[in-house]
């Protein structure tokens, strides 16, 4: 910028300032009268954590709730089950697949991931639920994001129970 007009350098630098905090900045889009946003899924991550088109934006979504076995952490193995979470969570939630998501008390976890609940439009699936109660991920609550708190620990008894998925593989 040393060689440039003092009015182009100011220019510059907000057009920078400006793109950083278009990056940074929260969702800015508002949801329906059932606090829901519209998305459109790009990619599944791994068993709890999705890529999701929303009004132009990819948004990586933390499913809130559930807990899968790790299958790309940086400092932990393979868990069991996790693959198999994972490629659950794939053939729910194929590219494109249009979804849902409602938020709850906190938006971002401290990775600044969106936090949601995620169901499928086309059937009203409740993807975090289907998790649970099929046994491919634990409940995990984490306050204050609980409204699900009880029906999802409700799910992963029944899972036990039936030795459904992790429940009937992996030591517990």
């Amino acid at each position: 910028m040393a060689g440039m007009p003092r009015l182009a350098q100011l220019t510059s630098l907000l057009v920078g300032v400006g793109a950083l905090a278009t990056a940074c900045s929260p969702l800015r889009v508002s949801p329906d009268t059932h606090g829901r946003v519209h998305g459109r899924v790009s990619r599944v991550v791994d068993g709890d954590t999705v890529v999701v088109d929303i009004s132009g934006r990819s948004e990586t979504i933390r499913l809130i709730g559930v807990n899968t076995p790790e299958t790309h952490h940086p400092t932990k193995p393979v868990e069991c089950f996790g693959p198999e979470a994972s490629a659950h969570t794939a053939s729910l939630l194929t590219e494109g697949t249009d979804v849902w998501v409602e938020r709850d008390v906190e938006s971002r976890d401290r990775y600044g991931r969106l936090l949601g609940y995620v169901h499928r439009s086309a059937d009203g699936l409740f993807v975090n639920l289907d998790l649970v109660a099929g046994g491919w991920a634990l409940p995990y609550p984490f306050p204050p994001n609980t409204t699900f708190e009880t029906r999802f620990a409700e799910a992963a008894n029944d899972a036990r129970t039936a030795s459904l998925g992790l429940w009937g593989r992996c030591s517990r």
